[in-house]
């Protein structure tokens, strides 16, 4: 079992909403981050590739990432691709289909902030150079609180208008918050989604679970070494696991607070 770091990023600016703040990095620490998985030899590969060593296919090379971004903001088209282009580095892109900004307006389909978002024309931009494009739900709500209409909308309706915006099918899924559980899972797999990435701060692996790849966030404050050790297959737990109780207990939680709202005793 080799231990695979999938890097979780979502923006890369000088200037984010406060609310994005805490999960952004700045360009400068992006190109810093890029360099250092060149320099120490590491080969970044895309996300399908990882899928299908895990199902048996060509083994990856001996140290291997993959690149992963969340959400759709508009600095990715600006900032981010053009980076990784230079550095022929692949990328998957998951979007939030609500949150894509329409045309002379701002976008009101979904649960995040305000905040600038990638616009339909840009994502088939992206797509056409060979970034990937995955589903992040329609409204970016918690997954695993909701009944199962809803559910059916954030995961089959945002494949249905990703699909019709890039003209091809479109395989993997990222849950939103990285909330999923087994009822998830199995709608995922329902909707034909070939593959889908949870967070849980960990390594991933060639032995992972396809519908709940293991991921690792990148925050504003992860230190160099941090982001070295992951390199290193070191410095958090390798993929797969049993869900946790606490994992478990938040669920519950959260789907109280979802269904009776959030005067719950504590």
């Amino acid at each position: 079992m080799n231990a695979v770091p999938i890097l979780l990023y979502h923006s890369v600016t000088d200037d984010p909403p406060d609310w994005i703040a805490p999960l952004t990095v700045t360009p400068r620490a992006f190109v810093e981050q890029l360099d250092r998985l060149r320099d120490v030899g590491v080969s970044v590969v895309p996300l399908r590739r990882l899928v299908s060593a895990i199902r048996g296919g060509t083994p990856l090379p001996p140290r291997a990432a993959v690149l992963t971004f969340d959400d759709g903001f508009a600095d990715f088209y600006w900032t981010v691709a053009p980076l990784l282009a230079a550095r022929e580095m692949p990328v998957t892109l998951f979007v939030t289909t609500g949150a894509v900004h329409p045309p002379g307006g701002q976008p009101t389909g979904s649960l995040l902030p305000p905040a600038d978002m990638l616009n339909w024309r840009q994502i088939a931009g992206l797509d056409a150079l060979g970034v990937e494009i995955g589903g992040h739900s329609r409204t970016h709500a918690a997954l695993d609180t909701l009944p199962g209409k809803r559910l059916c909308e954030e995961i089959v309706l945002c494949k249905q208008e990703l699909e019709d915006a890039l003209g091809h099918s479109a395989s993997c899924y990222a849950y939103p918050h990285g909330y999923h559980g087994a009822a998830v899972r199995r709608r995922v797999q329902r909707a034909d989604w070939d593959c889908a990435c949870a967070t849980g701060n960990a390594l991933s692996s060639t032995s992972d679970d396809t519908l709940r790849l293991a991921r690792l966030t990148v925050r504003a404050d992860t230190s160099p070494a941090v982001f070295q050790s992951w390199l290193e297959g070191r410095g958090a737990p390798t993929a797969p696991f049993p869900e946790s109780l606490s994992i478990r207990g938040s669920r519950v939680y959260r789907r109280l607070v979802a269904r009776f709202g959030r005067g719950l005793p504590h």
